[in-house]
């Protein structure tokens, strides 16, 4: 048994997300039972993961995505949905945004190029004022299809590549999620690879005449990393069962 309140400081200690400028309200969501003895961890607090969530018997939910952003919304439709869910199940909610994105060890970005085994890890990649990111060496050079297979396997995932650059790759900047606008820093700091989640309709033809390298693994499946690696922190931490809600997702 653990409280909930002295995670919650731990993570935001842990993350340093008091300090870091986002979107996203990280923290503490929406309030249910004080004592935990179980933790769910998700990507995104959806209607079937916070169902999901209550239904293993969890007393809170961690999520990247959370519910409430930069913006104000109604209490209305899916959102009320959600939140009629997590008061009668008694369920809290937390949630870390960026700070999940750029923690040097249970960062999503982190930990997709530990899967890779990169090693002379480095920050890479700015969003918004804050470097979100790293770039990191592979041990020997690889093809942009060994990469891909390893993705395929490691996360669950039908990457998509981009092969316009070198064939040998050694070095790739990481960042997660929604961020093929960022490539052009990848291509600017003549890194080999740019690994993300999703891609945009110009991304092609940007990797094409800047003769570069582009993997787009998915939104969901390049932020799984993150959330499974801070599940392990606190199974420890505070003695608390974890379990991960996977909800498979392309996009």
């Amino acid at each position: 048994m653990a409280d909930r309140d002295k995670i919650v400081s731990f993570v935001d200690s842990y993350l340093d997300s008091k300090n870091i400028k986002d979107n996203s309200q990280n923290g503490l969501q929406a309030e249910g039972k004080t004592s935990v003895r179980k933790i769910a961890f998700g990507v995104s607090a959806s209607l079937e993961c916070i169902k999901r969530a209550a239904a293993c018997g969890a007393d809170l939910l961690i999520v990247h995505h959370g519910l409430l952003w930069g913006q104000s919304e109604r209490f209305a439709g899916p959102l009320k949905r959600k939140l009629e869910t997590l008061f009668t199940s008694n369920l809290s909610l937390c949630a870390w945004h960026l700070p999940l994105d750029k923690h040097p060890v249970v960062g999503n970005n982190a930990r997709l190029l530990a899967l890779l085994g990169a090693k002379k890890i480095r920050p890479f990649g700015t969003y918004g004022g804050e470097t979100i990111g790293f770039s990191g060496t592979l041990p020997k050079a690889a093809s942009i299809g060994d990469i891909a297979a390893a993705l395929a396997i490691k996360l669950d995932a039908e990457p998509l590549c981009f092969r316009f650059g070198g064939e040998k790759i050694r070095t790739v900047g990481v960042v997660s999620g929604g961020a093929a606008d960022m490539f052009s820093q990848a291509v600017e700091a003549g890194l080999d690879l740019y690994l993300t989640g999703e891609v945009r309709e110009q991304t092609q033809e940007y990797a094409r005449e800047s003769r570069a390298n582009f993997i787009a693994a998915g939104h969901y499946n390049s932020e799984k990393p993150g959330v499974m690696a801070l599940a392990g922190v606190l199974e420890k931490k505070f003695g608390v069962k974890t379990e991960f809600i996977d909800i498979p997702n392309p996009a």
